[in-house]
C-alpha cells in the first residue's frame, strides 16, 4: 500500500514541514495518488477495501516516516473506516460518505470543542432544526485536523429546541457552503504540520440526507457513535506506535554510532547500561502490537460484544500506546544522547509530537474511569 519510495519521500520532507509550521501538501497529493484515501473504502464503492487491521499496520508505517501527516490522514480514515463498517451491518445511512470518499473527498473530524469533556456524549455547538428536516450548526471545533484541505466536515451540535427532548445531532457540512470558515490558529509544539485548526460554524447548514442521527444526550450504544469511537482508539493507537517504532530506531543507530573512552572507544552498543535500555524498548514495542492488531481484528470480524468490558478495552488501549511511545521516545533520547537535544534532531520532533497523545480522547481520567467501571459499575451519584 505504502512503497519504500513513497515512504522515503514523506520522512525527507517531515522536518521542514515542522520547521516551517506548514501543512504537507506534497504528502496528501502523493497518498491521494496512491489511493490511499480510498483504503477503507469498499471497492464497489471505487476503494481498495482494505481492513481495519491491514490499515492499522499501513498507519504505524505512515507515522514511522512522519507522524503529523499519518494523524491528519487519520480523520480521513476513521470516518471511512466507520462507514464501512455499517454499510457491512446493513446500515445505509453513510453510504453517500463512501462514494464521496471513492471520488475523492476529504472527510474531517468536526466533534471537539472548548471545554467539551463529554466529547461524543454532548455538545456546546447549537444544532437549529429546519421545517424540511436539515439543521444548522453554530459554534466553534478544536482540532480540526485538515483543516487546509477536508472538503467535507463530519460534525456534531445539541438541538435544545424542545427542552424536553434535547438530543444530540450527527450530520455532514460542506466546506464550499457559505457559514464555515478555519481560523489559522495552528502554533502547536508539535504534531504541527497537521495543521489542525479551529473550524467555526455559523448556521452552517447541513442538508436532510446529511443528517445522519439524532441521539439522546449521554453515552449509547449506537452503532455510528460505537464506530467512531472504536476507530477513532485504534487508529490513533497505530499512530503513536508508529511513532515508539522509529524512536526504537533512531535509539539502536544511537547506540551504533556513539562511541565511549570509558569502555576503550567501542560503541555504546557494547554498553551493558545501554543494552538494557535498548533492549526495554524492544520488549515495550513487542508488547503493543499484538494489542493494537487483535482489537482491529475484533472490529473487522465483529467479534466483539458493546458493554464496559469493550470500551474499556478500547481506551485502554488509547492509554497505553501512547504512554508506550512516551516511554519509548524518552528512553532513546537517553541512549541517543546528546546530539538528540538539538532541535534539528529527528528525536527532538518525535518528542514533541509524542505529547500530543496525551490530549486525544480518552484521556487518562477517561481511560481509567471506564476501566474501572467496567469492573466495579457505575459509580454512584448522591440523589441530594
Amino acid at each position: 500500500m505504502l512503497s519504500a519510495q513513497l515512504l522515503a519521500g514523506i520522512r525527507s520532507r517531515a522536518a521542514e514541514y515542522d520547521r516551517a509550521n506548514a501543512f504537507f501538501t506534497e504528502d496528501l497529493a502523493e497518498l491521494v495518488t496512491a489511493g490511499y484515501l480510498r483504503a477503507l473504502v469498499p471497492t464497489r464503492f471505487g476503494g481498495l477495501g482494505r481492513t481495519l487491521a491491514q490499515t492499522v499496520g499501513d498507519q504505524t508505517r505512515l507515522a514511522a516516516h512522519a507522524p503529523a501527516t499519518a494523524l491528519a490522514v487519520n480523520m480521513h480514515l476513521i470516518w471511512t473506516a466507520v462507514a464501512a463498517s455499517l454499510h457491512a451491518q446493513g446500515d445505509h445511512s453513510l453510504d453517500f460518505l463512501l462514494e464521496e470518499a471513492g471520488r475523492g473527498e476529504i472527510f474531517a473530524f468536526g466533534v471537539s470543542e472548548p471545554g467539551n469533556d463529554l466529547v461524543l456524549f454532548g455538545s456546546q455547538t447549537d444544532a437549529h432544526p429546519q421545517p424540511d428536516g436539515g439543521y444548522r450548526f453554530t459554534g466553534t471545533k478544536v482540532f480540526t485536523s485538515l483543516s487546509p484541505a477536508w472538503t467535507r466536515l463530519g460534525t456534531l451540535g445539541l438541538d435544545s429546541s424542545n427542552p424536553d427532548d434535547p438530543a444530540i445531532v450527527w450530520a455532514f457540512l460542506e466546506k464550499a457552503d457559505a457559514g464555515i470558515r478555519s481560523t489559522d490558529d495552528w502554533n502547536t509544539l508539535g504534531m504541527r504540520a497537521s495543521q489542525s485548526q479551529s473550524t467555526v460554524l455559523e448556521r452552517a447548514l447541513a442538508r436532510p440526507d446529511r443528517v445522519v442521527r439524532r441521539l439522546p444526550v449521554g453515552p449509547n450504544g449506537d452503532p455510528l457513535v460505537a464506530g467512531v469511537f472504536a476507530n477513532f482508539e485504534i487508529l490513533l493507537s497505530a499512530v503513536y506506535t508508529g511513532i515508539g517504532a522509529r524512536a526504537l530506531e533512531l535509539a539502536v543507530e544511537g547506540a551504533q554510532r556513539r562511541t565511549s573512552l570509558k569502555n576503550d572507544g567501542r560503541t555504546h552498543a557494547q554498553d551493558p547500561v545501554a543494552r538494557w535500555r535498548v533492549g526495554d524498548l524492544v520488549i515495550a514495542m513487542d508488547g503493543i502490537y499484538p494489542q493494537i492488531d487483535a482489537l482491529a481484528r475484533a472490529v473487522d470480524e465483529r467479534s466483539f460484544l458493546l458493554g464496559p468490558a469493550w470500551f474499556a478495552q478500547l481506551s485502554g488501549l488509547k492509554y497505553r500506546a501512547t504512554q508506550n511511545a512516551k516511554f519509548v521516545v524518552d528512553t532513546a533520547v537517553q541512549v541517543a544522547g546528546g546530539s538528540a537535544y538539538s532541535a534539528t534532531s529527528e528525536l527532538a520532533r518525535l518528542y514533541r509530537d509524542v505529547l500530543a497523545g496525551f490530549f486525544h480522547p480518552s484521556d487518562a481520567d477517561s481511560a481509567h474511569a471506564t476501566a474501572a467501571a467496567s469492573v466495579l459499575g457505575p459509580l454512584d451519584v448522591p440523589t441530594s
